[in-house]
């Protein structure tokens, strides 16, 4: 048994989700025409309060369409500086867009109202224009860490303030609709454009929907069309995410459990030194030295526990729904174990 703790994207198909996957009705999605493709962007789109969604085959597709529709060559995108957008995208915003990103430092992943202001280029022509404001929630190298309704509120109204796009990379969103102060709706009001991942703790195999106005959604078709995403009989992936949605949701708040179980075990243990605010479904800590991190990594391999260095110090643990509470049990009794 292998308990597969490197990320959330490792989640196989339940059989339930894969008889809705052969069930579904299918056609060319190029030319609109497939119903579980279309069932699922309009489903999404009603949920988050937005016009229309658009069924692309990744997180990185979704986010990186935004920005190219957001924004042009030779503005700036304005996200925190440990952002999946800039560190995990190939450098997606200067080879998609032509724009360049202006980092910001973030806390636990998150940026603020007050940073973004002192950072909104004036209109000089020394200066690039500043063309899109991102957001992630959860921020994944937060360790899992949400934004609050009011937080993002703020940071809303001064995007309008200046007239500046506000799209949110929601890889896990379902995640932090989970713990936050919000519902889909919420969201949808706030942001100018949404991606919604829904193969991480949603357990699809793949897929992501963008939703955004009808305008917005017209423009980032002949983006994905452009980035060759335009699929055909892509409605067996789109019926596998709509089920994830209609039947995993619930189950998020077992995976935080999870890991706040772990997260307490692991305080206890000396080698532990640090730890970033366990609220979701992430862990993410930091041992004494790399010799310590290697060493429990390499321990819990030899267990069949599998685990990601995101540090030369620092391990992370992502909680999912193949993990169950058995495999939690042996987890904590090797993190118990281990002496170094």
């Amino acid at each position: 048994m292998i308990i597969d703790l490197r990320s959330d994207t490792v989640t196989k198909p339940t059989s339930e989700m894969l008889q809705a996957m052969m069930a579904a009705k299918v056609g060319d999605d190029v030319y609109g025409e497939d119903d579980a493709v279309m069932e699922l962007e309009q489903y999404l789109a009603k949920e988050f309060g937005m016009e229309a969604g658009l069924f692309c085959p990744s997180g990185t597709m979704t986010n990186q369409i935004a920005i190219r529709v957001h924004a042009r060559p030779a503005t700036e995108v304005i996200c925190a500086d440990n952002a999946h957008v800039f560190k995990y995208e190939g450098g997606g915003i200067a080879a998609n867009t032509g724009a360049q990103a202006r980092l910001l430092s973030s806390t636990y992943g998150k940026i603020n109202a007050s940073q973004i202001a002192e950072v909104i280029n004036a209109e000089d022509v020394h200066f690039p224009r500043t063309a899109l404001v991102c957001l992630e929630n959860t921020s994944n190298r937060g360790g899992g860490s949400i934004y609050t309704l009011a937080e993002m509120n703020e940071v809303a109204d001064l995007c309008k303030q200046y007239k500046l796009p506000l799209h949110l990379d929601g890889a896990r969103v379902y995640n932090a609709l989970a713990e936050g102060d919000y519902i889909e709706k919420d969201l949808g009001n706030i942001f100018n454009s949404i991606s919604v991942c829904l193969s991480k703790g949603l357990g699809a195999p793949i897929g992501s929907v963008l939703l955004g106005n009808n305008d917005f959604i017209h423009e980032a078709k002949r983006v994905r069309k452009l980035m060759g995403g335009g699929m055909r009989q892509a409605g067996y992936l789109a019926a596998a995410g709509l089920y994830a949605i209609k039947h995993h949701v619930v189950g998020l708040k077992q995976d935080h459990a999870h890991a706040k179980q772990v997260a307490d075990v692991l305080n206890r243990n000396n080698l532990v030194v640090g730890m970033m605010p366990v609220v979701t479904n992430i862990i993410i800590f930091k041992l004494k030295d790399a010799t310590t991190a290697d060493a429990l990594q390499q321990q819990l391999k030899q267990q069949n526990i599998l685990a990601n260095k995101v540090s030369a110090t620092e391990l992370r643990f992502v909680f999912h729904l193949d993990i169950t509470p058995a495999m939690v049990s042996k987890l904590c009794s090797a993190i118990e174990a281990f002496k170094g």
